[in-house]
This record gives C-alpha cells, sequence and structure tokens, in this order.
C-alpha cells in the first residue's frame, strides 16, 4: 500500500520542507532580480551576458536569464518537495548544479563572450556555498523521509 503525496509539503517530512524553503528561497531571488532598487545597474541589464551592469544587493552579478533560471530552481524545488525522493533528488542534483555553476565561473573569465550566465566573485562563492549546503541537507535529511511512523509504507 503506498502513500500519496501530500499536497503541502511545509507540514511534512524535513527533507521535503528543505527543499520547499530553499525552492521559495530562488523564487524570491528571482523575483528581487527583477525589482530595481534591490537590483542596481537595472537600466544596465541585459538578456545575458557579461555586458550586463545589474547586480542583485549590489554584490551578485544578474542579467534576465540569470532571473529566470533563479525563478526556474525556485518552481522545480517547489514541485519536487511533494515526494521526499524527488525533495533529496532537487537538493542533490541542484548543489551539484551549482558546484558545476562554481567551476564555470572559476574556468571562464568574468569579461570573456563566454560569461553568457554571468556570474563574478560573489556568485562564485554564493554558488560554493549553495552546492556545498544543498548537497548537505539532501544528503543529512535523506534517510528523513518520513517523520510520523505511521505515515511510512509497509514493507
Amino acid at each position: 500500500m503506498s502513500r500519496q503525496p501530500s499536497p503541502s509539503p511545509l507540514g511534512r517530512a524535513p527533507v521535503r520542507r528543505a527543499a520547499a524553503v530553499v525552492g521559495l528561497v530562488f523564487l524570491l531571488v528571482g523575483v528581487l532580480g527583477f525589482i530595481p532598487g534591490i537590483t542596481t545597474g537595472y537600466d544596465g541589464m541585459t538578456f545575458a551576458g557579461h555586458e550586463s551592469t545589474a547586480m542583485l544587493l549590489g554584490v551578485f552579478h544578474v542579467s534576465v536569464l540569470h532571473n529566470l533560471v533563479h525563478l526556474a530552481f525556485g518552481v522545480a524545488g517547489l514541485a519536487m518537495a511533494r515526494s521526499a525522493d524527488l525533495a533529496v533528488g532537487f537538493l542533490i542534483g541542484g548543489g551539484l548544479i551549482y558546484l558545476v555553476l562554481l567551476l564555470y565561473g572559476l574556468i571562464v573569465p568574468h569579461d570573456s563572450t563566454a560569461n553568457f550566465v554571468p556570474v563574478n566573485t560573489a556568485d562564485n562563492w554564493l554558488h560554493l556555498v549553495l552546492g556545498l549546503g544543498m548537497i548537505g541537507l539532501g544528503l543529512a535529511l535523506r534517510g528523513r523521509g518520513y517523520h510520523d511512523p505511521a505515515a511510512r509504507p509497509s514493507s
């Protein structure tokens, strides 16, 4: 007998709650990237590329594409928070993606046309923290898919 995932991840398993919170943070960051004032140099925002002069909170280099990626990551986090297995996949897989973005930011010169995301040194540090943090959450909470013993599927 299998149990259907509940529609609200925030009231359920810790790993689902973590994925939902991370997803909500990404959604918030994606929205904030489109708000002048919170994003400095807003008039210089380009769709993609290192030419964008927009800086979220005056620190993190952003573009329209960068903001859309944050929004998509947020939607994915909320969608995948509907089940414990998907939530673990989002956290670990998303963390790996952010570590790849860190490598991208370290290898590709910031003023290069290949820097299409765009990223800067602050973004690189943030990607390191996000990557390790998401992977750590996914691994730490992986076995805690059900907080209520009665909710465990029968073997």
